[in-house]
């Protein structure tokens, strides 16, 4: 059998007090993994391990059939990897292409003729051919999202690693979003960390649901939907005592929890599935 693209054995990072990652175990092959958790959940300390940004304390980890802990090892898996940061850094007064063809010179594309292709290929990709020479200071926060990912897809990576893709984007943006990824997942591995389950309903299949540092749920998105089978009911009046409940558009209410006798029970949905297993955490990242 092929070794995965990424192999992960009893991960574990700490900063001070904090366990940020506590003993994670999976594997990734190709084809788009959504990794949901609430704010904390060490979503994104787990990502910057798989981009060899952090190192993590204890546990095996394996990247591109490679061992980042070696210099040499980790060179070349740079060389692979594409990776969108949840806070990307830009150069404001580099226009769009510089900017890209900067990282493309860090990427080792050297030739200047393929070089060019490769900035135009991406800018191309994400909808900005046609603001190249825009300074990126004068780029809306949608398209400073989508130069963000123009810079992941330098060079073909083998391996994608998106933190929050979508933030800022439209609606028309979002979907010309999940036609490009849909594409990237056919022929290399993509984890797609997001709030939106929207996204990982439409383009996953499979999603991992972290918190505290732990995976709760790893498997196919109708799965997680089904976690949550028997704990969603509707109601006309606003019940009483606990879980979570909110007014849906026909008047009724929808509530996750441990439903009453004789209760309307609905089906659930991905999210319903993320609300039971993560509770409260999911709550204080809307308060």
């Amino acid at each position: 059998m092929n070794e995965p693209t990424v192999e992960i054995n009893g991960l574990g990072r700490r900063f001070g007090r904090l366990r940020a990652l506590d003993d994670v175990s999976f594997s990734l092959d190709d084809g788009i993994t959504g990794l949901l958790g609430p704010n904390g959940a060490g979503k994104t300390t787990m990502l910057r391990c798989l981009a060899t940004v952090e190192t993590p304390d204890t546990g095996r980890l394996r990247i591109l059939r490679r061992d980042p802990g070696r210099v040499s090892e980790r060179t070349e898996i740079r060389r692979r990897l594409g990776y969108l940061p949840q806070e990307p850094g830009f150069y404001p007064n580099f226009t769009a292409y510089d900017f890209l063809d900067y990282l493309a010179v860090l990427k080792e594309l050297v030739d200047d003729g393929q070089r060019r292709r490769e900035v135009r290929r991406v800018l191309d990709a994400v909808d900005l051919g046609d603001r190249a020479m825009t300074k990126i200071r004068k780029l809306s926060g949608g398209m400073r999202r989508r130069l963000a990912l123009a810079q992941a897809l330098l060079a073909d990576p083998q391996l994608l690693i998106l933190d929050e893709p979508t933030t800022g984007l439209d609606p028309g943006q979002r979907l010309r979003f999940r036609d490009l990824v849909s594409r990237l997942g056919e022929d290399r591995t993509v984890l797609l960390s997001t709030h939106q389950t929207e996204d990982v309903a439409a383009l996953c299949e499979r999603v991992i649901v972290m918190d505290r540092g732990r995976v709760l749920f790893d498997g196919p998105p109708r799965g997680l939907a089904e976690t949550a089978r028997g704990s969603v009911w509707l109601a006309e009046q606003r019940p009483a005592g606990g879980g979570v409940t909110w007014r849906n558009a026909d008047g009724r209410y929808r509530t996750i929890g441990d439903p009453p006798a004789g209760a309307e029970l609905a089906d659930p949905t991905i999210e319903d599935g993320y609300l039971l297993l993560v509770g409260d955490a999911a709550l204080a990242d809307v308060a």
